[in-house]
Order: structure tokens, then C-alpha cells, then sequence
């Protein structure tokens, strides 16, 4: 199984029924065969520009591990859901992100460096 982002965005109007919105797409991810790593409520954000005629949106994003026939399903399902008005589902490649890492390290350890060696000289 690989690693996904799944950010939801979810219909203004369900505030009040917002855990059951949520309930709906953890179980969607479940029931392909995934699972649920975490979760990261933003709460209702102003969108960048109108979606579905809506200005606002509840931000959620989930990390969430799947097998190879989910996203195809978790899409479909998120397509013609009414609660859901915008999706994003990103693959999370495990080599990039700890290139990004090393590369950040390295960055710290070379500007040392070179303090360094402006010091010696």
C-alpha cells in the first residue's frame, strides 16, 4: 500500500453535521481497503474563488495509506458526493520527502561550513 494526502473540502452548510461528513469519507477509505494515519481539521476557511457557489469551506486534511485499486474508488465515491465539494488526493512519495529532509540538513550544514571557513582564511 502506498502513502496519500487526501485534503476534503466540505460543504458549508454541513457544520453541524460535520463529524458525519467526515464519518462518511473514513469509512470510504476503510472500506477500499485503506486506512486512516491522521487527520488535520483547518476548520472553515474563504476559498480562493467560489466552488459549487460557495465562498467557504471546512479544510480537512488526512493522511491515509492505500492499496492500489482505493484511489480509483475513494475519486468515484468523492465525485458525486453532496457533502464534498472538492477534493484533493496526492500520492506521498517516502524517497522525495526524505530527499527534501536531507537536502534541508545539508543546506544548514554547508552554509556552517562555509561560515567556517571565511573564519580560518
Amino acid at each position: 500500500s502506498m502513502e496519500y494526502e487526501l485534503t476534503v473540502l466540505v460543504h458549508p452548510d454541513r457544520e453541524s453535521a460535520l463529524e458525519k461528513a467526515l464519518d462518511t469519507v473514513r469509512e470510504l477509505v476503510k472500506s477500499s481497503g485503506g486506512k486512516v494515519k491522521s487527520e488535520d481539521n483547518w476548520g472553515k476557511k474563504k476559498l480562493a474563488y467560489k466552488i459549487k457557489k460557495q465562498d467557504f469551506a471546512f479544510y480537512v486534511l488526512m493522511e491515509v495509506e492505500l492499496p492500489p485499486a482505493a484511489p480509483l474508488k475513494i475519486s468515484n465515491a468523492l465525485n458525486i458526493s453532496d457533502d464534498v465539494i472538492r477534493y484533493l488526493l496526492v500520492k506521498v512519495d517516502e524517497k522525495e520527502r526524505s530527499r527534501i529532509a536531507e537536502a534541508k540538513k545539508n543546506a544548514g550544514d554547508d552554509s556552517e561550513e562555509e561560515s567556517r571557513d571565511r573564519d580560518g582564511s
